[in-house]
């Protein structure tokens, strides 16, 4: 038999074992990275939502529930996020900021929650939003 007889066909075999050894990686980064984007998204929303919520009416719980809702319209677990409040001169005084932040951590997909203890395979995400506190408002 001719050596190019032999040769017949191994082309096709391995070029199928490069692409799945190439493909296999790009769609799991790909994968990772559409995640950590939809968090930030939900972040980025719960903070805006909760920020401008906090400034009109100045509950914190209505506000942590407006970014507990923005969080689970974007397929975040609000139960792993963290909102905090800050306001420098007070929550209720005209003319004031209210600045809130939530703050989260994205695990890296597939992985067991064991390994992603063990070695801490999780990505942190967090936003900020400072919203103003109406200067003719009255003080409550």
């Amino acid at each position: 038999m001719s050596p190019r007889r032999l040769q017949r066909g191994s082309a096709l075999v391995e070029f199928q074992v490069l692409a799945v050894l190439l493909l296999v990686p790009l769609v799991y980064v790909l994968l990772a990275a559409l995640d950590v984007q939809r968090t930030v998204f939900g972040a980025t929303q719960a903070a805006r939502e909760a920020g401008r919520l906090a400034a009109t009416t100045g509950d914190p719980g209505a506000a942590r529930r407006a970014s507990a809702l923005a969080l689970q319209d974007q397929g975040v677990d609000p139960q792993s996020a963290t909102v905090s409040f800050d306001c420098p001169r007070g929550c209720r005084t005209p003319g004031g900021e209210v600045t809130v932040e939530v703050a989260t951590v994205v695990p890296l997909p597939f992985l067991p929650p064991v390994l992603t203890e063990a070695v801490r395979a999780a990505i942190p995400v967090s936003a900020v939003h400072t919203a103003p506190i109406d200067r003719y408002r009255s003080a409550l």
